[in-house]
């Protein structure tokens, strides 16, 4: 299974981070050693996430149909990249994978590049109402599961969300596993 976590100028770290770290131990704790994750950005190899954190891309301009699934986090950046269309036009490529997840502000990427039509989605509470120009409903829920889209609120939801794909991917056992080793409360 290939992963790509998508990063860009203006993201939220624990909306990459919080998903990052369970499905990573899908490999390191040996549940699914077949696992392969890339780091994916569209034009930068060095991007800075709105506090000025950086992240180093370890794809760029990588077709994203070449994986099995794609987390997209939010942040504040997202707002500028629901405009850029060369931006969305690179999210487009990941339609056809299995997955594609977001965290937060990333479904309104996800909209903007016309992945949730007809679909429900979730995000955080002060983007509802941009959401809503996007998608079928927004729900306030913490994550939302559409089959091959899955939405999830704010940033602390992002932990959960990684949680809920260790359980899609592997089983409510190995979920069970990862979430005490990371002494995760639920």
């Amino acid at each position: 299974m290939k992963v790509a976590f998508v990063i860009f100028k203006g993201m939220t770290a624990l909306d990459l981070i919080g998903i990052y770290d369970p499905l990573v131990r899908l490999k390191t704790m040996g549940f699914i050693p077949e696992l392969e994750w890339e780091i994916c950005s569209y034009s930068q190899q060095e991007i800075n996430e709105f506090t000025g954190l950086k992240f180093t891309a370890t794809k760029t301009a990588v077709d994203l149909s070449n994986f099995d699934l794609v987390i997209i986090p939010g942040g504040f950046g997202t707002r500028t990249l629901i405009k850029d269309t060369n931006f969305l036009e690179w999210i487009k490529t990941a339609k056809g994978c299995d997955l594609i997840v977001s965290v937060c502000t990333g479904s309104l990427l996800l909209g903007a590049a016309g992945l949730l039509q007809d679909k429900k989605a979730t995000t955080h509470p002060n983007a509802f109402t941009e959401l809503e120009g996007y998608c079928q409903e927004v729900l306030c829920q913490r994550i939302i599961d559409e089959g091959n889209i899955i939405t999830a609120r704010g940033v602390t939801s992002s932990i959960d969300l990684g949680l809920y794909l260790c359980e899609k991917l592997a089983g409510y056992e190995v979920k069970e596993k990862i979430r005490k080793q990371m002494d995760y409360k639920n």
